[in-house]
């Protein structure tokens, strides 16, 4: 499955693409302190996601996806959906740091929240760091709503491992 959107390329991960998901966003610290999976320290870690990757494109309809520019096909990022049934599904973003600031991560999320329409997922939601202000206004400008903060709800591992911190649930409608 790839997806287009005006600026960007969106498709599953190969295995050929470790080596520029390591070197673009995967290794580096500022790219990945506010994420829920710990910072690569080699490119085994990033092959480790990439298995992880190839078995949720083959149980669900959807999965991770890679983010490249239409322009020019460099590797901006990583989004995707992350089923827990065939109605319910979590999405977020990981930018390579010199892809801040351009609009790109609101234009991968508004393309997971058109393809998760598609797919009939009845409930979307992306979890996020309360102080992370920049991602929270992200997910508001792809129609995400704060639905509530969750108390000691999530591991950060790059800002404090072993730690459950707060975390704001933001979804695309509210619970029915």
């Amino acid at each position: 499955m790839v997806l287009e959107t005006e600026r960007l390329l969106l498709r599953p991960p190969r295995l050929d693409d470790a080596r520029r998901i390591f070197e673009r966003y995967a290794n580096d610290p500022r790219v990945t302190r506010y994420l829920g999976w710990p910072t690569h320290h080699s490119l085994a870690d990033t092959e480790g996601f990439l298995g992880f990757s190839d078995g949720e494109w083959q149980r669900w309809p959807a999965g991770p996806f890679l983010i490249e520019s239409r322009a020019n096909g460099v590797l901006l990022g990583s989004t995707g959906l992350g089923f827990e049934s065939s109605a319910q599904a979590s999405t977020g973003y990981v930018l390579a740091h010199d892809s801040w600031g351009h609009g790109y991560a609101t234009e991968a999320l508004v393309a997971m929240r058109d393809l998760a329409s598609r797919l009939h997922v009845t409930r979307l939601y992306a979890l996020c760091h309360p102080d992370h202000q920049a991602s929270s206004h992200v997910l508001e400008k792809a129609g995400f709503m704060l639905e509530r903060t969750l108390s000691s709800y999530a591991e950060f591992p790059n800002l404090a491992p072993g730690v459950k911190s707060d975390v704001r649930c933001y979804v695309t409608r509210p619970i029915c």
